[in-house]
């Protein structure tokens, strides 16, 4: 059995997004830190999924999830983040939008506060 090829509409993917990976590098004290290094910039669709507010410290703390979807890429992988200014997206799932190769539909995590 095969999947529908899905239509997308890459006129939709309009917010340009940073790809980043986590490296670690040395903190001086013999242990490590992780950065992020830039991979490149892709344009997506960005919609929001979930939302959820919690109580944590000082302060109140909101997680939304988000569905993204980019043009397919080799080096896409869980742990790594999409960023849009000071907007972080962690990615936690992807799969192939249509088993095409051509657009990967990631699951992503946004935590403020």
């Amino acid at each position: 059995m095969t999947m529908a090829v899905l239509d997308v509409d890459a006129g939709r993917l309009t917010a340009r997004l940073v790809l980043e990976e986590p490296q670690a590098t040395d903190d001086g004290q013999g242990g490590a830190e992780v950065v992020f290094a830039e991979l490149g910039r892709v344009w997506a669709l960005v919609e929001p999924k979930t939302f959820a507010e919690e109580v944590k410290g000082p302060g109140l703390v909101s997680e939304v999830t988000h569905q993204v979807t980019l043009r397919a890429r080799g080096d896409l992988t869980p742990g790594q983040r999409l960023r849009k200014g000071a907007r972080v997206f962690e990615i936690m799932a992807l799969r192939d939008l249509d088993e095409t190769g051509r657009f990967a539909l990631a699951l992503c995590r946004e935590v403020t506060g």
